[in-house]
């Protein structure tokens, strides 16, 4: 089989999850979406807050970025 020059194509694709929150995290949450809306001029959902501080806080946590590096590392290893 031929080697293709473009290779997988990441799957972007939104996933739709579904998540309990306790009542203190979603007052918070409620919170700082009324915070930004007053910076933005202009209202935001709370709950599209929850997807980028989920990659914020796993982009700044340094024992999850090592453990990435090491499982990619075995990983590239195994091809």
């Amino acid at each position: 089989m031929a080697k293709l020059k473009i290779g997988a194509i990441p799957d972007d694709k939104p996933v739709k999850v579904t998540i309990e929150l306790p009542a203190p995290v979603h007052r918070d949450l409620t919170a700082y979406a009324e915070a930004l809306a007053g910076e933005a001029g202009h209202p935001v959902d709370p709950g599209r807050l929850i997807a980028p501080m989920l990659a914020r806080f796993m982009a700044t946590d340094r024992g999850f970025a090592k453990l990435r590096r090491t499982a990619h590392s075995l990983k590239a290893g195994e091809g």
